[in-house]
């Protein structure tokens, strides 16, 4: 089976590299560029112009993967439903915002609430389809659905926006999604979870291919809100929901410096980093951009390895050998 599981995950690695490289020809023939926040830094504006939602495509793919699975007899097509659900749901969100951004020649699409609102729309609808499956905090631990629905929809909400705010430097956030899918696709013990990362990672390798600094396609909120909710969905999947926690370590830190400096602003009118988020902050304090992105890297390298020791030496399982 993993011999078939490497096949498929390759092919879909190639018509990923293929599809994305079409893409990025068809926005420079449209004029259809990012536009750049003017509060960003400085050295962020020769970006400009750069082609955007380049999650499109693995977006558009994600059922043929899916589904392609489930015809070779690799795993069942319910269990694939729920794996891959949230996450299009998710990225028809980052659509939204991505389509009004185009539209408006703006780097703002949606306001912050309406954004909110509908992430946590999508959330509640997917946790509502997936209620009967039950909501383990660990395999051996399931709470009152009262308790566990607020949880994963507060849980599918924050993943979300970690991912989007992770999503600013050449290569940074694709990098830490392919460490995320392949510590998943090593401890996962759910063969649709095993099946669902494989892909995942073919698919995220490739957009990396073409979004290695200096990228020539950038993510788009259709790809972070994609990807953040594939890594909800695949800790689900393994009843392992904990584990989002080292699984999007990096995603994490980030969302919680964006608060803190949102909070201080706020609060206090004092800032507690240059800028934010946490990349920012060391792309002012004089860092190369690549350095940033192989460091958080590694960093989240970190979180990923921890996820496996935590499966196999506290919950006694979860870690394969392939």
């Amino acid at each position: 089976m993993t011999m078939i599981i490497l096949c498929l995950s390759f092919i879909f690695f190639a018509v990923a590299l293929y599809l994305e490289g079409i893409w990025i020809r068809v926005m420079r023939y449209l004029r259809i560029g990012e536009a750049i926040k003017d509060y960003g830094p400085q050295e962020h504006k020769k970006k400009r112009g750069t082609p955007g939602m380049g999650g499109i495509v693995v977006f558009l793919l994600a059922p043929v993967m899916a589904y392609s699975a489930y015809y070779c007899d690799l795993s069942g097509a319910r269990e694939m439903f729920y794996i891959w659900s949230f996450p299009l749901m998710a990225g028809l969100v980052g659509l939204t915002d991505d389509i009004l951004k185009c539209a408006r020649k703006s780097s703002e699409g949606l306001a912050s609430l309406q954004k909110l609102l509908l992430q946590t729309a999508v959330s509640s609808l997917w946790v509502y389809m997936i209620r009967g499956r039950g909501i383990y905090v660990i395999p051996s631990f399931m709470p009152p659905l009262t308790i566990g629905a607020p949880l994963l929809v507060f849980i599918c909400v924050g993943a979300l926006n970690a991912v989007n705010v992770t999503d600013g430097l050449d290569g940074l956030a694709g990098s830490a999604i392919a460490v995320s899918l392949l510590s998943m696709f090593l401890w996962a013990d759910n063969q649709a979870a095993i099946i669902s990362a494989a892909f995942g990672l073919s698919a995220i390798l490739a957009f990396l291919w073409h979004n290695a600094n200096p990228a020539m396609v950038f993510m788009g909120d259709v790809g972070s809100h994609f990807w953040g909710g594939l890594l909800v969905s695949l800790c689900m999947a393994n009843r392992s929901l904990i584990f989002i926690i080292p699984t999007t370590f990096i995603f994490g830190i980030e969302l919680v410096t964006s608060a803190v400096q949102i909070a201080a602003i706020r609060g206090f009118g004092r800032k507690v980093f240059r800028m934010s988020p946490l990349h920012h902050h060391f792309e002012l304090a004089g860092m190369k951009e690549p350095t940033i992105v192989s460091r958080f890297t590694l960093a989240h390298l970190v979180g990923a390895v921890a996820a496996i020791i935590l499966i196999k030496t506290v919950l006694g399982g979860g870690l394969r050998n392939v």
